[in-house]
């Protein structure tokens, strides 16, 4: 290497002797590889499809068990959605005098949370029109009491919109979506 008061950078001078990188090693061959794969696991590629056959054997065994989990899952969903619109539509309906309205929001409030935090994450049920339909109706009287308070009555329009929502996550529901 130069001297360190020479004008040329040291990342420009010449590699010392250390710093030179040595050659790879030759790739070895496919055939090569697979044997020391299968000798070091102590199977072949006939073991390994074989288990692969059995794999499959028990995914299909199993497939209607994971469609019935996932129609369990659908009916839930369903039950627990038609049981959210059931408070949203007896919440917003109360009277602005009604001493029992705090009570109603802070539960359908609640609900709403717990429905919204649980299927949210579920990927299938995102796409689905009642989801969306659902969500935002969810958002739109959230927003309002969180806005103007629990016992500030939803203005007519935006009760209107909310109720129609809620008719078109019931079509939803009805028709699978």
């Amino acid at each position: 290497m130069r001297a360190a008061s020479s004008p040329v950078p040291a990342m420009l001078a010449a590699p010392s002797a250390a710093a030179v990188a040595k050659p790879l090693p030759a790739p070895r061959s496919s055939t090569a590889l697979h044997a020391t794969a299968a000798s070091a696991t102590g199977s072949s590629r006939r073991d390994v499809l074989a288990g692969t056959g059995l794999g499959a054997a028990l995914l299909l065994a199993l497939s209607p068990c994971v469609g019935a989990a996932r129609a369990a899952a659908d009916e839930e969903y369903v039950s627990e959605t038609k049981e959210v619109i059931g408070k949203v539509r007896s919440t917003i309906s109360m009277e602005k005098t009604d001493p029992k309205v705090a009570d109603a929001v802070t539960e359908l409030r609640e609900m709403s949370n717990s429905w919204v935090a649980k299927y949210r994450r579920e990927k299938g049920l995102l796409g689905r029109q009642s989801f969306r339909d659902m969500y935002s109706a969810l958002n739109a009287v959230s927003g309002h009491y969180i806005s103007f308070g629990p016992t500030a009555p939803i203005p007519n329009k935006r009760r209107v919109r909310i109720l129609e929502e809620m008719d078109s996550v019931e079509k939803s529901l009805q028709r699978g979506r």
